[in-house]
């Protein structure tokens, strides 16, 4: 299975295939070493139950990140094959899952393009208020409160604004992957980043 890097396309379809696998391999250790201690000593008052009540942490933790990955809304493959016939050199993430306090976006891809932040969700029960007001509050700090920020829901409105900023960075010959690469540890994130660090 080859590795698939936030922000690519396929990344919450991969990471659920490696949750699943992951969480029924922590499990099966877990209820291996209980039972190991079952069978060897006849009894719950082991070393090995208490292995395995600590081996529970881990799993636990599985699980949780495994149902948040099943619940989570990917960019589908008609989007997907939509999106690239309209983005040109555009630097596009995909399958963004954005934590706020209390609720979950799905942000099926994204774009930054000179002060412009588009996002388009498929996802029909999204507050795309809530959505765009939790961007901007999380772009803030970095310097970015003056960014737009535009969600689509409807992927030919998305590839629309996506076919103006293609023409916007031809004109002005901006070069977003030179300007995410260039990117040094130390200095303030770029917008597309930044994206990227506040989903899972």
């Amino acid at each position: 299975m080859k590795k698939i890097y936030k922000g690519d396309f396929g990344y919450i379809r991969y990471n659920r295939k490696k949750a699943i696998i992951r969480t029924a391999i922590s499990l099966a250790i877990t209820l291996l070493i209980f039972a190991a201690g079952l069978i060897i000593y006849h009894s719950q008052k082991s070393v090995f139950s208490i292995i395995a009540a600590l081996g529970c942490l881990p799993t636990g933790w599985s699980a949780v990140n495994m149902i948040m990955l099943l619940k989570a809304k990917p960019c589908s493959e008609e989007d997907h094959k939509k999106i690239l016939k309209h983005c040109g050199e555009l630097l596009i993430h995909y399958d963004h899952v954005i934590t706020s306090y209390d609720k979950n976006f799905y942000v099926n891809a994204s774009t930054v393009l000179d002060k412009n932040i588009i996002c388009y969700t498929a996802d029909e029960d999204m507050d795309i208020a809530d959505c765009e007001k939790h961007i901007k509050k999380m772009m803030a700090p970095s310097g970015y409160s003056s960014y737009s920020i535009k969600i689509f829901d409807n992927i030919d409105k998305f590839c629309e604004r996506l076919s103006q900023l293609e023409r916007l960075r031809k004109e002005k010959g901006i070069d977003m992957q030179k300007i995410e690469d260039s990117w040094q540890p130390g200095t303030v994130q770029t917008p597309a980043s930044i994206l990227l660090s506040i989903s899972l």
